[in-house]
């Protein structure tokens, strides 16, 4: 189903009214959320029973360079198994300390153990699973007693130290098991493994045993079996493949990308819309922006090249900004004529020629995280005004 950005502030507003009423002991209105998601070919998310997947070393006898690519990028790397992961490997001691608890990672060989103590008891087990490549820090997933727990500490690149996991700062653990971590509910469990792994989830049921680390190919463009067979018998292929591409700049950004980065409809749903949290959810956040909409040049792609990881140098993101906005109107710089000119019929900046995201996408420093998260909220952001919700 096609939503344009008039159709989500009506679902905006339907959901606002629907918090308001939980409040006073009333329902929620029923398959909203399902609702959002009927007409999607394919979601990353939403991988039916017994897909089966070729695999990136396949996709790579057609693709090499970008399957190259990609399998380093952020996305490529956002789950590790322990035995292979960098961060863990090179920091052979890792501790932390919160009033009485104790908390270390050592590693033992390819394992890591987790340790968290109160000086009269201790729980010890190993980590099974690093979420994150680093570029802000690492998560660990491990088990207790048959159960899944989020690390309630966290690797933080800024720090090379641990520190409490974000969604843990207001928690205060009563016992060792508390301390642990949090025991993952079994939906949470299948969205994480979802949205950082490969194959890891079919239908409704977890298969850790058949995780791929990582996002690759198939997670975002779907089962390639019959686009391979195609290519291979020398027949036309390009509709045997999802290609996400194709889907407006609204469906991509908040049905496909915001499957796992959090569309608008999943942060209004939540208490406060977790406050400042919420700068990490870009589909939530640009949402919001004035000049937001169906438009494909805003949509996620327009900037990001989801094979390769996020390029931090904000002159890479000028030729994206004038795709919509006029060049320089009111600032002396010359704009290029051209047939897609025609098309940008948003104002130019009126004090800068270049690095617009530097002001108009700014930096936002969220309190134990130990990193400075890009604010997808497009606006004119002025020094010293509050944090826009």
């Amino acid at each position: 189903m096609k939503h344009s950005r008039q159709n989500r502030q009506l679902i905006l507003a339907v959901l606002l009214v629907w918090a308001a009423s939980v409040a006073f002991g009333f329902s929620r209105p029923p398959a909203l959320r399902e609702e959002t998601q009927k007409g999607q070919h394919w979601k990353p998310t939403k991988i039916p029973a017994g897909t089966h997947f070729v695999g990136r070393e396949t996709c790579a006898e057609c693709h090499q360079s970008k399957v190259a690519v990609q399998a380093k990028s952020s996305m490529g790397r956002a789950l590790e198994r322990v035995a292979e992961a960098p961060i863990l490997n090179s920091h052979r001691r890792l501790t932390f300390q919160q009033g009485q608890f104790r908390y270390e990672i050592l590693r033992q060989g390819n394992r890591s153990i987790y340790t968290v103590t109160d000086g009269t008891k201790t729980i010890s087990e190993p980590i099974l699973y690093s979420f994150g490549q680093g570029k802000a820090g690492q998560t660990y997933v491990l088990s207790h007693d048959g159960d899944l727990y989020e690390s309630r500490v966290s690797f933080y690149t800024d720090t090379r130290n641990l520190d409490l996991t974000i969604g843990h700062l207001e928690k205060r653990p009563q016992s060792v098991l508390e301390a642990l971590g949090q025991k993952l509910p079994q939906d949470e469990i299948k969205q994480c493994f979802s949205c950082h792994s490969t194959g890891a989830v079919s239908g409704n049921q977890l298969q850790l045993d058949k995780l791929t680390p990582g996002i690759s190919c198939e997670v975002c463009h779907g089962p390639g079996a019959e686009h391979v067979a195609a290519g291979k018998a020398g027949q036309p292929n390009k509709e045997q493949i999802f290609n996400p591409g194709k889907l407006s700049g609204d469906e991509l950004t908040q049905d496909f990308c915001g499957s796992c980065h959090r569309s608008v409809e999943d942060i209004v749903e939540l208490p406060k819309r977790i406050g400042m949290n919420n700068v990490r959810f870009q589909p939530y956040r640009i949402f919001n922006s004035r000049c937001y909409s169906d438009d494909r040049r805003i949509s996620c792609i327009a900037c990001h090249d989801p094979h390769e990881s996020v390029k931090p140098e904000a002159a890479h993101y000028d030729a994206k900004c004038l795709a919509c906005h006029q060049s320089g109107r009111n600032s002396g710089a010359v704009a290029v004529s051209s047939p897609a000119s025609e098309k940008r019929t948003a104002p130019g900046c009126k004090v800068a020629t270049k690095n617009c995201v530097s002001c108009h996408m700014p930096k936002v420093d969220l309190p134990g995280a130990h990193f400075k998260f890009t604010d997808h909220r497009i606006r004119i952001a002025r020094a010293g005004e509050p944090y826009p919700y």
